[in-house]
């Protein structure tokens, strides 16, 4: 099984990021480390929180890893405390790329059209460098309009405009592309561009796909997380990605059916106690 690194925030109270990865993962068979990119007290939607970067645990931690012949089969990253953590990050993936490591980038900043509590035009200038040496790169909606520089229009897109601004994350770099949260043609979807001679899946030519869903309007903080790391494990089991996303969406769907009630939602969802659900 293919060894994983996680490059992400580890967050003290709610299961995001590292700490609603890392289970999914776990239980999916994949061996799966982590580095955290900063420690966070809690959720940042409750408004009040303290981060401490790890920049320089970080670039050390490199080096150590690089004495010792570590290495991985894939790296996922996630949220990015600062510009120059971010190109250290980003140089190091595109190193490990050299040598034939996928790079899963979730570009954490923002959802419905604005930017999270603490997460400022330098963040996306972060992740637009992020994206550039991603093999998949997994933005919502808002996050692939902030990074490629879109209007981003609350009523959605058309499938053709889904399509262009896939293609403007190429243009940055990425090679292939995951949109979520984003409407199309009036329904909530996921836009995909595989490219699949290199990656994910045996076809002949580049592959993009529309694949809409009914939403459950509850917003909990978190599934982005479960999203993406469900879509990697079955990618690095040798899956291909439009099933793989197919897969996930399902799984996330029906974890937040099972959690809308929760009474705080800020939390997250207590992923240990669902993980039959990915059965």
């Amino acid at each position: 099984m293919k060894q994983l690194l996680i490059i992400n925030d580890l967050c003290g109270f709610s299961t995001v990021a590292t700490t609603a990865m890392m289970p999914i993962l776990s239980y999916m068979g994949v061996p799966t480390k982590n580095l955290p990119t900063a420690l966070v007290s809690n959720n940042l939607e409750y408004g009040k929180f303290a981060i401490l970067e790890t920049t320089e645990y970080i670039r050390q931690t490199f080096e150590v890893w690089k004495n010792l012949g570590f290495r991985n089969d894939a790296i996922a990253t996630g949220f990015m405390a600062s510009e120059r953590q971010a190109e250290i990050i980003a140089d190091y993936c595109r190193q490990q790329a050299t040598e034939g490591v996928q790079v899963f980038v979730d570009p954490i900043m923002g959802d419905e059209g604005k930017l999270y509590n603490g997460i400022t035009q330098t963040t996306v200038n972060s992740m637009r460098r992020m994206v550039s040496v991603a093999t998949l790169c997994f933005p919502n909606y808002t996050e692939a309009c902030y990074i490629t520089k879109t209007p981003y229009n609350p009523n959605g897109v058309t499938r053709q405009e889904a399509y262009d601004l896939m293609d403007k994350l190429r243009d940055i770099g990425a090679r292939s592309v995951l949109i979520t949260s984003i409407p199309v043609d009036g329904k909530p979807a996921v836009a995909g561009y595989n490219a699949c001679t290199s990656h994910f899946g045996a076809a002949d030519s580049d592959e993009r796909f529309i694949l809409s869903y009914d939403e459950i309007p509850v917003r909990i903080p978190g599934t982005g997380d479960i999203f993406s790391a469900i879509v990697i494990g079955h990618l690095l089991k040798g899956e291909d990605m439009e099933p793989s996303t197919l897969r996930a969406m399902d799984n996330v769907r029906t974890l937040i059916d099972l959690n809308k009630d929760n009474q705080d939602k800020f939390r997250g969802i207590p992923i240990e106690r669902f993980l039959h659900v990915l059965d």
